[in-house]
């Protein structure tokens, strides 16, 4: 074997192994995001168990507050639900296509390079499905900060109505300096 041969096998594998960080990548997510995904269930099931606590016929301000906060935080949570899952499907057809990257270069290497284009086309897939499912992700960090800040907004009302004392959000005063 010649010393232009160990360079071109090096070369296939180099091309086959390159996209190995691209599926760790898409791994690392897909673990994350099946973790948002069991914490939102949690979630919701948490929300159902405080809803069937709720007296029936009962409409104090407090109890109806409660219903509202429940209600709107159930649909948040079915919104982050459902743009969970499909980032996890997108990410699984990431590594999907990324995988197929890896094996076809092989394909490629045996027919001279004539089917180079199939390599980078799954690349180029795999690469996409992980950028859409990256957009996904930061679409789904809002809503959850969206969903925080309704609850936190209800504790503003209950801490409020309970204690007659208004809590303060922690804002700057005017001039953009905080208290000492």
């Amino acid at each position: 074997m010649t010393a232009i041969d160990f360079l071109g096998a090096g070369q296939i594998l180099g091309a086959m192994i390159t996209p190995a960080l691209l599926i760790s990548a898409s791994g690392t997510l897909s673990l994350s995001t099946a973790n948002r995904l069991g914490r939102v269930v949690d979630r919701i099931r948490a929300l159902t168990d405080l809803a069937e606590t709720l007296p029936d016929g009962v409409l104090t301000e407090e109890v109806v507050d409660k219903r509202a906060l429940i209600a709107d935080q159930i649909r948040w949570h079915t919104q982050r639900l459902q743009l969970l899952q499909h980032t996890i499907v997108t990410l699984y057809s990431a590594i999907g296509l990324l995988v197929g990257a890896s094996l076809t270069v092989g394909l490629s290497a045996s027919t001279q390079w004539a089917l180079g284009w199939i390599p980078v086309v799954f690349g180029l897939g795999g690469a996409s499905a992980l950028f859409v499912a990256a957009g996904m992700l930061i679409r789904e960090s809002r809503l959850a900060v969206r969903g925080a800040e309704v609850e936190i907004e209800y504790v503003r009302k209950l801490v409020a109505r309970k204690t007659t004392i208004p809590l303060v959000r922690n804002e700057k005063p005017e001039g953009g300096q905080g208290e000492g």
